[in-house]
């Protein structure tokens, strides 16, 4: 019988060890858990992601609000100062873009994750579309060519419309009074002409209509020069100094023209503004929806023994 016992005893013993090992096990085990979904740990991890989201809405909106400044600045060197600044913006919604990754891959759900893709395919897109708006916006091109027309051209103008007028003044008693009278007019018309079509040109955004309207100057341009060599061609001016400013003003305001149009078709102010209205505007939207359903994601995340302020059991 004691030999019996003993080996009841002695095969007992391995039972004894394996309970005690199990409970160490299951303590353990249940400690880990408990680390894990420290509520406080959980929450501090929904702030954290919650703030940089935050941070990236603020970030864009700062780079539009640049980029827009850059669009409508009437100075290259507004437009350049303002898109340093959309660009550091924009900048920094990538550092943030960036670390929110890393957060979501370790301790995001599927769901934040793909909605984190989202954002960032759409995030893509208005880099490069804000990218091209501001790259157009500092060479003010449709500007400089305003400047050119109202400024230099405009003079030009007025420089040839008074040399005409002093010619037709000369020879109001002459002869050939009429002759010179109606040429000098149809230059000064012709010219007006011209003039007075470079304001819609730079305007415009279709370069079919541009090449319709640059025709129309075409065929004023031939009506001055016509009239002008017209004039050239009577004895009584052939060597009338009024009648030579005329003539070299009017080469002087080719030379602008073809500048002016040369800026024209570049048309950089238009078509930044038509993207920053359009495109940019729609890609904005689209990055700040997905930015919006990624912090509902995070936030609406269950941690246990938190309830958000819901009953504990609501019906």
């Amino acid at each position: 019988m004691k030999t019996d016992s003993s080996m009841v005893d002695r095969r007992g013993i391995p039972w004894t060890v394996a309970g005690v090992v199990f409970l160490v096990l299951v303590v353990f085990l249940m400690w880990q858990f408990r680390r894990e979904t420290d509520p406080t740990r959980e929450l501090a991890f929904k702030a954290s992601r919650v703030d940089i989201v935050g941070r990236m809405e603020l970030a864009l909106a700062s780079a539009s609000e640049a980029e827009k400044s850059a669009v409508l600045a009437i100075t290259d060197q507004d437009s350049q100062t303002f898109a340093d600044q959309a660009r550091a913006a924009t900048a920094e919604v990538e550092r943030e873009r960036q670390e929110l990754g890393k957060l979501l891959a370790t301790g995001g759900t599927k769901g934040e994750q793909d909605l984190f893709s989202r954002f960032s395919e759409a995030f893509a897109d208005l880099r490069r579309i804000d990218e091209e708006v501001l790259r157009l916006a500092v060479r003010n091109t449709n500007l400089k060519a305003f400047a050119l027309a109202f400024g230099p051209a405009a003079d030009t103008v007025t420089e040839l419309d008074t040399a005409l007028s002093r010619v037709a003044a000369k020879r109001a008693a002459a002869p050939d009074a009429m002759q010179v009278l109606r040429l000098a007019s149809d230059a000064r018309i012709g010219l007006l002409h011209i003039h007075i079509l470079l304001a819609p040109h730079i305007a415009e955004e279709s370069d079919a209509r541009m090449d319709q309207l640059e025709v129309s100057m075409a065929g004023e341009v031939t009506r001055v020069r016509k009239s002008l060599d017209g004039l050239a061609g009577l004895p009584s001016l052939k060597r009338d100094a009024d009648l030579a400013a005329a003539a070299s003003a009017f080469v002087r305001y080719g030379d602008l023209k073809t500048r002016i149009l040369a800026l024209s078709r570049e048309n950089t102010n238009v078509r930044s503004m038509a993207l920053s209205l359009n495109q940019k505007r729609k890609a904005m939207i689209v990055s700040l929806d997905a930015l919006n359903a990624l912090r509902q994601a995070i936030l609406d995340e269950p941690i246990a023994g938190v309830n958000y302020g819901r009953p504990p059991h609501p019906r």
